[in-house]
């Protein structure tokens, strides 16, 4: 109950950060170190053999992919040239549509009846692939009038992303016993640093969030309904069975806005950071709505081959 109700913890931490700024703001620090927390827990609930999983599923999981580092940067783009958004805000919505799907895509493809062994396997391939792409996409679509640091922002996601991930691995691999005895854990320890996350740049944005707080959000919500639908739509044409095409609209609808918001802190500024501050809010409602009506919706005769729920009980 408590990781399901997310949105609304992070709907009350923001308040709270956006009207008592002071005590969050000086925790802006944090945010890296906080980032690398998450990334380790999801190392820790994966495996080799999730990594092995892709040759099993692998036309829908290369089809996958590539609709999450094609869809999402694309009509993060398109968004924010409808929006008519700055430079800062531009880079920050960029950030959001180039990054690897968020892990709470997991959780929610097991609601709705997903493939979630797929949707482990994409979640940990496209997190690997983003390391590389995600700078090489921003840099692309932002133009020549934003400054893109590509080559320090890459050795960051390595640093970040990349060796937090496979250490987790290893310490699964190598010591599953002792972490399956504490794995109940990483749920709430990932739940407890997105929300202060949030809670920072809320606190870094509470005047700007005066002013532009409103069309951001709708922003963001357009992004995530773009992600979820075609995601859905276009694998659907392509001829996938339901199990695998909700499987793919989650993974290419809901993003690592975490991961985008500790970048555009670090590499600009805390403006940059909101839409993925305002995504990582939005995307868990959205996513928890869907696997609801999914989950009661069947899906005929399909085997659901699933992982263990213990797999895929991680957040945001």
């Amino acid at each position: 109950m408590i990781l399901q109700l997310f949105p609304v913890w992070a709907l009350l931490l923001s308040l709270l950060a956006f009207f008592v700024p002071g005590p969050f703001t000086s925790l802006s620090a944090g945010i890296v170190p906080l980032l690398t927390v998450i990334m380790l827990s999801m190392g820790l609930t994966l495996t080799a053999k999730d990594f092995a999983n892709v040759a099993k599923s692998r036309k829908a999981l290369v089809v996958g992919v590539i609709l999450q580092f094609l869809i999402m940067p694309v009509a993060a783009w398109l968004t924010a040239k409808l929006f008519g958004f700055d430079a800062e805000l531009t880079v920050g919505m960029l950030l959001v549509g180039s990054v690897a799907g968020g892990t709470s895509s997991n959780v929610m493809c097991y609601l709705a009846k997903g493939d979630t062994a797929l949707s482990i396997s994409m979640t940990a391939t496209s997190t690997i692939i983003g390391v590389f792409l995600t700078p090489v996409l921003v840099s692309l679509l932002a133009g020549q009038s934003i400054d893109v640091p590509v080559q320090p922002m890459l050795l960051a996601l390595v640093k970040v992303v990349l060796v937090p991930v496979i250490l987790g691995v290893v310490l699964n691999e190598l010591a599953s016993k002792w972490v399956r005895k504490i794995d109940m854990i990483f749920p709430y320890v990932s739940m407890v640093a997105i929300l202060l996350i949030i809670a920072i740049v809320v606190a870094l944005n509470a005047g700007t969030i005066a002013s532009v707080g409103l069309i951001v959000a709708c922003a963001v919500v357009l992004h995530n309904a773009i992600g979820l639908c075609l995601g859905y739509g276009v694998t659907a044409l392509l001829g996938f069975d339901r199990k695998i095409c909700r499987t793919i609209a989650f993974e290419v609808g809901l993003q690592n806005s975490g991961l985008a918001t500790a970048l555009a802190m670090k590499f600009f500024t805390p403006v940059s950071a909101l839409p993925g501050t305002l995504f990582s809010v939005w995307h868990n409602i959205s996513g928890s709505l869907l696997a609801g009506y999914w989950s009661r919706k069947p899906l005929g005769d399909l085997t659901d081959d699933s992982t263990p729920e213990r797999r895929v009980s991680e957040t945001v």
